[in-house]
């Protein structure tokens, strides 16, 4: 099982202080995050994507291959790219690119995103949401698949000839997790390719999440990809820890009620009892975390959200370590003591490569000038 950590790269005052850090400041702090989740073991950091403040991450592939030249072993992803008004073209030879640059220690997570001023940011209208993100994904997986594509669809000019370069390494494409909060419909999508589900196990009870999970998993079977609990789910969540869980709760608390996403509405002691939030002691958190498989079965990959609210780096390297130290050994120790020898592990570049009967040289060697593209 994969353990790692996610940020939604928010710029947000510290409540404590009054101060808000600059963009420069959090870009820095975020690699400096990165870095430490490989020093202290972990397995994955993933990165968001928005194009408005209070966030600055728009340009996720470039932040993440700067992290892949600092790092050796940590799994680089995204805690969404979006599907549905990014160019399928451009995500194809970014990520592939990307790939190339981290020596295959890359997947990344489609999704919508929340925030819908976007849509019309890049010429699209949100009631096309579910439709851009079916259509678009269909395409990105031919460019991904197919030397020379050609391609009709409803939402872009259509593709005559076209090779998405570079070819992704290997000839296998990264793995794509699919992330969603709330619709059956990408569910569904990741089932019928036999990609990956990532519920973001913040906002929602437990209730909810098993729904989305149950569905998931019975249409992976649907579509013969294999058994339903063989299907390759992922979850998100929030800890906040100290050694002694009362001190985690009076430190935390005043990020909780300013925070932009759930402050100013139930208290944390509410928030923490209705959903997977958990704030206090390691041993509190490892409890809670090995609960999650209770409602969602054998799972492949956990991240946390620790750098949220305005969270001084110093206190978020400090959580990295109580994971790194504390929780994530112990975690990945249980799970691996539960986990049926039937149910798979996180996909990752190595084991798509043997699934595929191992690497190709996927150069496409074609004569063009370099005006039309076009052999002469």
């Amino acid at each position: 099982m994969q353990f790692g950590i996610f940020t939604v790269s928010d710029i947000t005052p510290d409540p404590t202080t009054g101060r808000t850090p600059t963009e420069a400041e959090r870009v820095k702090a975020v690699l400096a995050i990165a870095q430490k989740a490989e020093e202290v073991g972990l397995d994955v950091f993933a990165l968001g994507e928005h194009h408005n403040p209070p966030f600055f991450s728009s340009s996720p592939t470039t932040t993440l291959a700067y992290i892949a030249a600092k790092t050796s072993t940590l799994q680089l992803s995204t805690s969404t790219t979006l599907i549905t008004t990014n160019d399928p073209v451009k995500i194809a030879e970014d990520y592939a690119m990307l790939q190339h640059l981290a020596e295959g220690r890359v997947d990344l997570m489609m999704g919508r995103g929340n925030t819908g001023p976007v849509y019309p940011w890049f010429g699209k209208d949100i009631r096309d949401g579910l439709e851009l993100a079916v259509e678009n994904y269909a395409l990105l997986r031919q460019l991904w698949r197919e030397d020379v594509v050609n391609w009709e669809g409803k939402f872009r000019t259509p593709l005559q000839g076209f090779t998405s370069t570079p070819r992704p390494l290997d000839g296998v494409p990264p793995f794509v997790w699919h992330g969603s909060i709330r619709s059956p419909q990408i569910a569904e999508q990741a089932a019928y390719y036999g990609d990956g589900f990532f519920h973001n196990h913040i906002f929602w009870p437990p209730e909810h999440t098993q729904r989305m999970v149950e569905f998931y998993r019975r249409r992976y079977e649907h579509y013969g990809h294999g058994s339903a609990d063989q299907a390759i789910v992922g979850l998100g969540g929030q800890v906040f820890m100290r050694t002694n869980s009362q001190d985690a709760v009076a430190e935390f608390r005043p990020y909780f009620d300013e925070a932009p996403v759930y402050g100013h509405g139930p208290s944390l002691e509410e928030f923490s009892s209705q959903t997977p939030l958990t704030v206090g002691s390691p041993q509190q958190v490892i409890e809670r975390t090995l609960g999650f498989r209770d409602y969602v079965g054998d799972y492949q990959r956990q991240l946390f959200l620790i750098d949220h609210a305005g969270l001084p780096l110093k206190t978020v390297l400090e959580q990295l370590d109580l994971l790194g130290e504390e929780v994530v050994p112990v975690l990945r120790k249980e799970f691996a003591a539960l986990k049926p020898a039937h149910v798979p592990e996180a996909p990752t570049h190595a084991s798509l490569v043997a699934a595929a009967g191992g690497g190709k040289d996927s150069t496409v060697h074609a004569p063009a000038d370099s005006v039309t593209g076009q052999a002469r």
